[in-house]
């Protein structure tokens, strides 16, 4: 079944790795995939557009059909392959409602998160300002205590939108994981440590953990004044 499946994908991309986590929920495991360099500019490669005109990974063909953004394609891969694995849209309307709400705001979180870490590589030069980072790490914070509160009135040990692992976890919880390999204080944001503990070792997270991360385990330190 997964056989007509191709990835193509970086190392350490949240929105690669959302489309790899939903894969190996649905049971999807054995695709054809291939790791690409964003360093080397692997993503603009002619392989890369002939499945994506943008130039951008993920870059994902189910048959004859290509579906790149990561949100659509974990929605899709849910679609089409419902009755399998592990069912990732909830049911109740409650629970519903709270997974679609996190898993978009879920995209707010994550440019948020790439404003400050990533500031220093895709701003040139002369266009820096060290007001504009502080402005930016200002905002992340005040984001990171959105997402404490929200996990605080869930309670202990529960998934995005409620008992359920779902579409949100799927999403949502590359970012949190980022966060904390840039440093992220477990005790200044206990209630995202004990998410991002939980969760951790889920088999599929583990499965699909970015290889360079495996290779050097100790990450950065960006974040951790934040």
């Amino acid at each position: 079944m997964a056989e007509n499946m191709t990835l193509l994908w970086g190392s350490g991309s949240p929105p690669c790795w959302r489309v790899m986590i939903a894969l190996e929920e649905k049971n999807l495991q054995g695709y054809n995939n291939k790791l690409l360099s964003f360093e080397k500019m692997e993503h603009k490669s002619q392989e890369v557009l002939d499945i994506n005109a943008r130039g951008q990974l993920p870059s994902f063909k189910h048959g004859d059909n290509n579906v790149n953004e990561s949100y659509a394609a974990c929605f899709y891969l849910e679609s089409q392959f419902k009755s399998q694995g592990t069912k990732l849209i909830p049911d109740g309307a409650a629970e519903q409602a709270l997974m679609y709400q996190r898993m978009f705001e879920g995209l707010t979180f994550y440019e948020k998160l790439n404003a400050v870490i990533y500031y220093t590589w895709f701003v040139p030069e002369e266009e820096k300002h060290d007001s504009a980072l502080k402005r930016n790490k200002e905002a992340l914070t005040a984001e990171l205590q959105l997402w404490e509160g929200y996990l605080q009135k869930l309670g202990s040990a529960s998934n995005l939108a409620g008992p359920s692992f779902s579409l949100a976890d799927v999403t949502v919880f590359p970012t949190v994981a980022t966060l904390f390999r840039f440093g992220l204080s477990a005790e200044r944001y206990p209630k995202l440590g004990e998410y991002y503990a939980l969760l951790k070792d889920r088999p599929s997270v583990k499965a699909s953990w970015p290889p360079h991360w495996l290779e050097n385990p100790k990450g950065q330190d960006t974040l951790k004044d934040i």
